[in-house]
């Protein structure tokens, strides 16, 4: 997984709460989790965060 420094701590905070996002976004390799962080980081309240987290692996 990429170190947490690198992750926004909303992100992180909403994949704590998610257990099975979290699970899925950990079994991805670095190069697939990037523009799920890269996104993450375009994110502006809390709202959109949970919102964005809740979707990322929908269809």
């Amino acid at each position: 997984m990429i170190d947490n420094e690198e992750l926004p701590i909303g992100f992180t905070m909403e994949l704590a709460m998610h257990s099975d996002i979290l699970n899925h976004f950990a079994r991805l390799s670095k190069s697939e989790q990037k523009p799920l962080v890269d996104k993450a980081r375009q994110v502006n309240s809390r709202h959109e965060m949970r919102e964005y987290v809740e979707s990322m692996f929908r269809p």
